[in-house]
C-alpha cells in the first residue's frame, strides 16, 4: 500500500514585489526522501525551504503536510529572544525527559550548551538551530547550509547522523562531498522553475549541462525559424497581403516566444591577478611556539612556503589554523621561535567573517569607500588591477544588478555576501592570497570558477576551508593541526592527508591522548636530532619530490611541441615559467630532503 507523502506543495506562486520567484511550482516528498536543493545564490533556496516550513506564505497555491507529520526547519539566523543559553533554546519544545537528546548532538556538533546566547557568535547559534532540530527529529527535516560554520570533523559526524536516520530530509549545501554522500533525489531551481531528477547530487551537473545543451538546440532551432519567417515576410508580404495574414501573426508569435525566453544568467566574471612576482622564498618559518590561556597553538612548527603552493590548514574549530596563519604573516608574535616574510609582497585577505563589508553601507559605498582600492566618498570609479572602472559596471561582472548596487549590505544573502567581498578582494593586485573559509555559501556555479582561477593563479595561496572537495581540487599541501599543538605537513589535498595518515584524527582523541615520553631506543629509531614537525617533514618529502617530477615530466611533454612558440607563445611562455619554478621546488625539496636525512642520522 502506497505512503501519503510528507508534504505537497501545489501551484506555489510568489512575488517579492517584482518578477515572481515562483510561478505554478508543484512538488512532492516523499517518506524515506534524502532530496538536494541545488540552485544559483538568489535563485530562490531559502525561499522555498521556507515555503516547505510553512514560514513563507505564497501568493497562491497550497501546501499541505500529511496529518501527524512533524516537519522541521534548521533556521539559517534563528531567533533566540527569552533564552538564556544555547542549550535552553536547543531543548524548548522537548520533553524533560528528552533533554539529554540536546547534549548527545552537542558533543557531535561541537558547541556548548552552557553558552550564554547573549555573548554566543553566529556559528554557535547555528549550530544551536541544528542541534534542536537533531533532538526533535521530525518525520521531515529541511536543513539550510547545516554544514557552515562546522569542522570537518563535525560534518562527518552529521553525515553519519543522516545516513543512518528513518527522516526524510532536503538538504541545502555548497559542500559536494556532502550532498554526492548523502542525497538520492535533486531538486534544481533554475530560472523560477524547479525540476526533479530521481538521482542524487553525484549526477546532477551532467543532468544539467545535458538540459541546458537541449535548451541550446531548441534556442537554436527557434531562431532558424524567425529568419526563414522574417524572410518570407520580407520578400513576399506585398503579394500575398491578405491570403496570408496568418502567417503573419505566426511569425509575432514566434517572436514573442524568443522574447519571452528567460536567459540563463552568466557566471560572474572573476580573475585574480598575480600582479608583481614575489621573491622565490614566500614565507620561512622557523620552531614556532604559541599558547593561548594554556592551550598549545604550535610548538615548535616549520615550514617554508614557495612562489606557487597552496597550502590548506585543516583541524577542528578553535585549534588555531586562523592564529597561525596570522603568525606566518606576522601579525601576530610567536612565543618562540622566528618568520621571515620573503620580498615584495602583496597580500589580499579573504575573512571569514566578512568583516571588510560595512553592513549598514550600500554595494556601491562599500565599493566606493576603500583606500586599498584607491577610491573613497562618493566616487563613482575604482580601480580594478590598475584599471578605473565605473562602480556599477564592476558590480554587474559579479552579478549584481543597479538597483542592488544602491541597496544596504545587510539585505544580501550570505552567499551574495561572498561574492561582494570577492569582488573587492579580486579589484587590486596581490601575489599571495590568504583565503578564510572562502567557500561558505557560495553556489556551486561560483565554487568551480573560483576553483578554476585559483588553479591559474601566479601568486601563493594559504587557505583555510572544511569543504573536502574544494581543499581536493585546490590544495596541493595540507597542513592538519591535530590538537596539543601539533601541525603536520602532508603532501596533496584533504584525500591525501587522509590515505597519508591511514585514517581520521579526533579532537577528542587528541585530547585524552597526551604524547607519550619516548625512551631512548624510540627517539634514535625516529631521528633523535629530529624534531616532531621534522620527522613527518622528512617522510613526506618523497612523495613531494615524486609529485614535482611527475608535473615537470608533463611540462617537458608539452614544450616539445615544436609548433607551440609560434602558435601559442602565451602558453609556451606560461608554461616554461612553469618548468622552471617546478625545476626550482624540485632542487630544494631534494636539499631540504637530505639535510633533514643528515640530522636524522
Amino acid at each position: 500500500m502506497a505512503r501519503a507523502p510528507l508534504l505537497q506543495l501545489s501551484d506555489i506562486a510568489l512575488t517579492y514585489g517584482g518578477d515572481p520567484v515562483f510561478a505554478d511550482l508543484s512538488l512532492v516528498i516523499q517518506p524515506g526522501d534524502r532530496v538536494a536543493l541545488v540552485g544559483r545564490n538568489g535563485s530562490g533556496k531559502s525561499t522555498l525551504m521556507k515555503v516547505m516550513a510553512g514560514l513563507v506564505l505564497p501568493d497562491a497555491g497550497t501546501r499541505v503536510a500529511s496529518p501527524g507529520v512533524q516537519v522541521g526547519y534548521m533556521e539559517q539566523d534563528p531567533s533566540m529572544e527569552g533564552f538564556a543559553t544555547l542549550g535552553d533554546y536547543a531543548a524548548s519544545g522537548l520533553d524533560i525527559d528528552e533533554a539529554y537528546k540536546v547534549d548527545m548532538v552537542a558533543e557531535g556538533l561541537k558547541f556548548d550548551p552552557a553558552g550564554a546566547v547573549a555573548t554566543a557568535s553566529g556559528g554557535e547559534r547555528r549550530r544551536a538551530a541544528l542541534a534542536k532540530l537533531m533532538a526533535e527529529a521530525p518525520e521531515l527535516m529541511l536543513l539550510d547550509e547545516p554544514t557552515n560554520h562546522l569542522d570537518i570533523e563535525a560534518i562527518a559526524w552529521l553525515e553519519n547522523e543522516l545516513k543512518t536516520t528513518r527522516a526524510a530530509f532536503v538538504l541545502i549545501s555548497h559542500d559536494r562531498a556532502f550532498l554526492r554522500a548523502l542525497t538520492r533525489a535533486t531538486l534544481w531551481i533554475d530560472r523560477g522553475a524547479v525540476r526533479r531528477a530521481e538521482q542524487g547530487f553525484a549526477g546532477f551537473e551532467e543532468w544539467r549541462d545535458k538540459i541546458w545543451e537541449e535548451e541550446d538546440q531548441q534556442r537554436h532551432k527557434l531562431n532558424r525559424k524567425i529568419k526563414a519567417e522574417a524572410r518570407w515576410a520580407v520578400e513576399g508580404i506585398s503579394a500575398r497581403r491578405t491570403r496570408n495574414q496568418g502567417r503573419v501573426r505566426a511569425l509575432q508569435d514566434l517572436r514573442a516566444e524568443k522574447a519571452g525566453q528567460i536567459q540563463r544568467q552568466g557566471t560572474a566574471a572573476m580573475a585574480f591577478d598575480g600582479g608583481s612576482t614575489s621573491g622565490k622564498k614566500v614565507v620561512e618559518a622557523f620552531g614556532l611556539t604559541k599558547a593561548f590561556d594554556g592551550k598549545q597553538i604550535v610548538q615548535d612548527f616549520n615550514l617554508t612556503v614557495q612562489r606557487g603552493d597552496r597550502i590548506a590548514f585543516v583541524g577542528p574549530n578553535g585549534v588555531g589554523k586562523t592564529t597561525l596563519i596570522k603568525m606566518l604573516l606576522g601579525q601576530v608574535a610567536p612565543d618562540e621561535g622566528s618568520v621571515k616574510l620573503g620580498t615584495n609582497l602583496d597580500i589580499a585577505i579573504f575573512d571569514q567573517s566578512r568583516a571588510a563589508l560595512n553592513q549598514d553601507m550600500t554595494l556601491w559605498e562599500n565599493l566606493a569607500n576603500d583606500p586599498e582600492l584607491g577610491v573613497s566618498g562618493k566616487s563613482d570609479q575604482i580601480m580594478v588591477r590598475g584599471q578605473p572602472k565605473h562602480v556599477v559596471g564592476y558590480l554587474k561582472e559579479f552579478l549584481f544588478d543597479e538597483a542592488q548596487a544602491r541597496a544596504p549590505v545587510r539585505s544580501l544573502s550570505g552567499g551574495e555576501k561572498a561574492r561582494l567581498l570577492l569582488a573587492r578582494l579580486m579589484a587590486r593586485e596581490s601575489n599571495l592570497l590568504i583565503l578564510d573559509e572562502p567557500t561558505n555559501d557560495l553556489d556551486i556555479e561560483t565554487l568551480d570558477l573560483l576553483q578554476d582561477i585559483l588553479g591559474d593563479y601566479d601568486g601563493t595561496v594559504l587557505l583555510v576551508s572544511h569543504d573536502r572537495d574544494f581543499l581536493d581540487r585546490v590544495a596541493t599541501t595540507t597542513i592538519a593541526m591535530e590538537g596539543n599543538g601539533q601541525a603536520v605537513v602532508y603532501a596533496g589535498g584533504w584525500t591525501d592527508y587522509r590515505a597519508q595518515r591511514g585514517g581520521d584524527f579526533t579532537e577528542a582523541a587528541v585530547a585524552s591522548k597526551p604524547l607519550a615520553k619516548k625512551d631512548k631506543a624510540t627517539e634514535k629509531k625516529s631521528g633523535a636530532g629530529l624534531s616532531f614537525t621534522e620527522r613527518h617533514r622528512l617522510e613526506s618529502l618523497p612523495n613531494v619530490i615524486e609529485t614535482l617530477g611527475a608535473e615537470i615530466a608533463k611540462l617537458e611533454e608539452l614544450l616539445s611541441d615544436p609548433d607551440l612558440f609560434t602558435k601559442q607563445p602565451a602558453k609556451f611562455q606560461k608554461a616554461s615559467d612553469a618548468l622552471v619554478a617546478r625545476q626550482n621546488a624540485l632542487s630544494d625539496a631534494e636539499e631540504e630532503w637530505l639535510a633533514l636525512e643528515e640530522k636524522a642520522g
